[in-house]
């Protein structure tokens, strides 16, 4: 197939908006699936994990891509579900474009600010989809007013619908102004365009005003053709609409209800003609691994090779899988390239392109395409492949602390490493997924998003690694701080193998506003002590930050300077001066007014309003503190914080309050002192 440009896009919403529906009618009516998958009856094609299929909902990030009119559109289809954020997140680092799917029932729903302001700090152009136009209580003008109000985005409709609920019959296509509607015998298939009916006219010529007004005021020179001329040429007006799209000043607005296979086709059209082509987009910002300078790399097949691993999967008949997005260069299978983070040899053993859970080989990867590789030993999500003499290492990602903790213990003493492995090998593909053992009791301790994600995970570990295991209760992940400015000194002396190890440090602590993280800052110059030894407090200064001060959980927001310091030129050691360091960080704490922090979570409830009185009081005898309720049309919208520890079991109980029908997100908010 002559390709003339390529496209990385996400697809990505609140949960249960249709990315998934709307992703399996892409690729059918691309032609690269000879079906259509259903998310309701278990054989969506992108949502290929067993669990995905019982569950009814996307868990890890699929790679697919499909050619559409000579371009080639690689989709990666995101979750929805707060718990699986970190799957959102590392998916934006690599894409050029996204669409926004809304419900045109809830419209902008929680997680979809969430999404949305996730893909505003990676400078994603978007285009957005409202779909489920024929459900009862759709209404596509709310939910334009509502991305105004709620993510302060400037939406310009492309289409109105043509009817809504039972009566969404088709759209009207506000750059062509025709209508579109599609035959239900063919699955959508066929599209007739035909004039606007006298019905609808002036209800279009009003909504192409505002299109026109929109467009043109970013333009002098349209603004000119359209006063003169009363309208602007179709040719003009696409481009200005995709230059002002990748600039992010408008969000172009589609509609469509996939499960009824109308309105993907358009869809397809606006992702080809409003966003960006990788060599379209501005040089990407990396730092030269040896001097941390600043480097600017053209996105060129003919440049130096770099690429960014973005996602890690481990699949039982072909070892570890490597995601990665090429930025600069061609990557050849079966040749030899440098991690650059490890500074590790590598070998691209084979090089794939991922339609779901199949695969088809490829000889090579060129600069702007998404690919996925095999043989990659060192390699993490947010490592930079490359090559040797030319060590620019490519932005890192970075993902939310987990606040969630439970117990896993292996049926069998036998499975004890191998479960060891395991959670090494999940730890590897999810970067919000910890595992470590308590050096008290010996327990293997796993550490996650939500009680979904630790629940997701402990049933891959169960079902698709074939480990028996026990599990304890959710546990919540606190945190401690300390409340005053103290200054404390501390010596230490050890003799070890007939050596005597000496040091004397002078650390002061204060605590830092919250969300600040933890920092570490030296008033000594290499005068007063050496680099090195520097080098050893700042080891064991953050080596208590992770330890704790008198719980073991972590230390946040507390700043530590080195006020002070004595060595010895025959005595003094590494050792020594980090040991102190460690020795010194926890006294000081202790004298500091140590507290303990747990975490707040943002909770969004929607649920049908004869149940709101119900739920408003479940979340407030759980401690929670309703901050706002919003009316809908069909449903109730409560945002409310609570902390962690009291929101164990909400979705059981929710599902009671409301026979059901009610829905809700919690993602982390913040740190705060816990009661007494």
């Amino acid at each position: 197939m002559n390709v003339t440009k390529r496209r990385n896009i996400g697809i990505m919403a609140h949960i249960d908006a249709g990315k998934t529906t709307t992703t399996e009618r892409i690729l059918y009516y691309t032609g690269k699936s000879h079906r259509i998958g259903e998310v309701d009856t278990g054989n969506a094609t992108m949502d290929w994990m067993e669990q995905e299929q019982d569950r009814g909902i996307t868990i890890t990030s699929a790679a697919t891509t499909c050619f559409w009119k000579e371009n080639q559109i690689n989709i990666i289809d995101t979750p929805g579900h707060v718990d699986f954020t970190a799957e959102v997140e590392r998916s934006l680092r690599v894409l050029d474009g996204a669409v926004a799917i809304f419900d045109a029932v809830g419209g902008v729903e929680p997680q979809s600010e969430t999404v949305w302001h996730q893909a505003d700090s990676y400078d994603v152009p978007r285009i957005a989809y409202v779909n489920k136009m024929d459900r009862v209580g759709a209404d596509f003008f709310m939910v334009i007013d509502d991305m105004r109000q709620k993510l302060a985005a400037n939406p310009v409709p492309m289409q109105i619908p043509v009817g809504a609920e039972d009566k969404f019959t088709g759209v009207i296509d506000l750059l062509s102004m025709r209508e579109i509607h599609w035959d239900r015998e063919s699955l959508g298939f066929e599209m007739t365009t035909q004039e606007i009916s006298d019905e609808h006219r002036e209800r279009a010529e009003t909504w192409r005003e505002k299109l026109l007004d929109s467009v043109t005021a970013a333009s002098d020179e349209l603004t000119d053709i359209y006063l003169e001329e009363g309208d602007v040429p179709l040719d003009r007006l696409i481009a200005a609409i995709r230059e002002q799209t990748i600039a992010r000043t408008i969000v172009p607005v589609y509609c469509g209800a996939s499960l009824r296979n109308m309105g993907v086709q358009p869809l397809l059209d606006a992702v080809v003609n409003f966003l960006p082509a990788p060599e379209e987009l501005p040089p990407i910002v990396g730092h030269h691994a040896n001097s941390d300078e600043e480097v600017h790399i053209e996105r060129s097949a003919d440049g130096k090779p770099l690429a960014l691993v973005f996602k890690i999967q481990s699949e039982r008949e072909s070892g570890t899988l490597s995601f990665i997005r090429v930025y600069s260069g061609t990557f050849k299978a079966g040749t030899a390239v440098q991690n650059i983070d490890k500074k590790k040899k590598e070998r691209l053993n084979r090089i794939l392109r991922m339609h779901a859970a199949r695969s088809e080989q490829l000889s090579e990867v060129v600069a702007g395409d998404i690919a996925v590789v095999v043989g990659l030993k060192f390699a993490q999500t947010g490592d930079t492949i490359g090559q040797q003499d030319f060590p620019v290492i490519l932005e890192r990602m970075h993902f939310p602390e987990p606040v969630i903790s439970v117990a896993i213990e292996p049926k069998s003493l036998s499975e004890r490493d191998r479960l060891k492995q395991v959670l090494s090998t999940l730890s590897l593909e999810d970067p919000t997924f910890f595992s470590s053992e308590d050096e008290d009791t010996g327990e293997l301790i796993i550490r996650g998003m939500g009680e979904l994600h630790i629940e997701v995970l402990v049933t891959r570990i169960i079902k698709d690694f074939g480990i028996d295991a026990k599990i304890g209760k959710p546990q919540v992940t606190y945190r401690e701080s300390i409340t005053r400015t103290i200054e404390h000194t501390e010596e230490f002396s050890k003799l070890i193998a007939g050596k005597e190890n000496t040091a004397t440090v002078k650390l002061r602590v204060e605590p830092l506003a919250r969300g600040s993280g933890n920092v570490f800052t030296s008033e000594l110059n290499e005068e007063r002590l050496p680099r090195l030894f520097q080098d050893a407090v700042k080891r064991g200064v953050e080596g208590g930050f992770t330890s704790g001060i008198v719980l073991g959980y972590p230390a946040i927001d507390v700043g530590v300077t080195l006020v002070n310091a004595q060595y010895d030129e025959q005595t003094s050691t590494e050792f020594a001066f980090e040991a102190c360091a460690s020795m010194g960080f926890d006294s000081a704490c202790e004298k500091a007014g140590p507290i303990l922090l747990e975490p707040l979570m943002k909770v969004d409830v929607m649920c049908p309003q004869e149940f709101m009185g119900d739920v408003i009081q479940g979340i407030t005898t759980r401690g929670g503190v309703v901050q706002s309720v919003e009316s809908k049309p069909s449903v109730e919208h409560i945002r409310a914080t609570a902390p962690l520890a009291a929101m164990f079991g909400y979705s059981t109980a929710l599902r009671s309050t409301t026979q059901g029908r009610g829905t809700y997100a919690m993602e982390f908010s913040h740190f705060e002192r816990k009661a007494d």
